[in-house]
């Protein structure tokens, strides 16, 4: 996979924010196979001037990245960005390779604690992935995210995929990545969970 990193935020309204909404995540959050500015992100940037202008949205999702590449690079995020609210997207690599359920929970577990040691609110995405690696696997992997959000009281994204997933017409030739006109439908996903925590 193509790895990119990229910072949205250059308008006024961005400039002139007092606070910060960090997307931390991978493909499905960095346009991946599609131009950036036709990703949910992107669009929710453009939401965001309108609706909640003192907000500033950073995107520093990277495709192909794991829970653990994510944890080994939360710190200096953070401190870089000094977020108030993270949206954390991150998991369906980790499941997609089969990665140890422990450690995916672990991983998750210490990045949702970082941030509250710096103050940050989470909102964390639930993801699912296909029964490649079997039904125990599949449904131990999803009750991950819920069990996380009661843990730790957060505000918990259900399916972030759903309404797209499965479906060939809004999905790229892979399978597995969104095509651009996908794009409202997952900002509408998120939207629902992420406005109450705007205000």
């Amino acid at each position: 996979m193509l790895i990119g990193c990229f910072a949205l935020g250059c308008s006024t309204a961005a400039i002139a924010a007092e606070k910060t909404l960090l997307v931390f995540g991978d493909s499905l959050s960095a346009a991946y196979g599609i131009e950036i500015n036709q990703g949910w992100v992107y669009l929710l940037q453009q939401k965001m001037q309108q609706t909640n202008p003192d907000w500033k949205v950073v995107n520093v999702s990277i495709s192909g990245e794991t829970t653990a590449g994510g944890l080994s690079r939360l710190k200096t995020t953070l401190d870089k960005y000094k977020p108030d609210l993270m949206l954390l997207e991150l998991g369906a690599n980790d499941g997609l390779r089969g990665t140890s359920l422990k450690s995916t929970k672990q991983n998750l577990e210490k990045m949702i604690e970082m941030a509250q040691a710096n103050k940050v609110r989470t909102v964390l995405f639930e993801m699912q992935i296909p029964p490649n690696y079997g039904p125990l696997y599949t449904r131990k992997f999803t009750n991950i995210f819920q069990e996380l959000g009661k843990t730790y009281n957060l505000t918990v994204v259900p399916f972030f995929l759903s309404g797209v997933a499965g479906n060939s017409d809004l999905n790229q030739p892979d399978g597995i990545h969104p095509i651009a006109g996908a794009q409202p439908k997952l900002l509408e996903n998120v939207w629902t969970s992420l406005q109450p925590l705007l205000e």
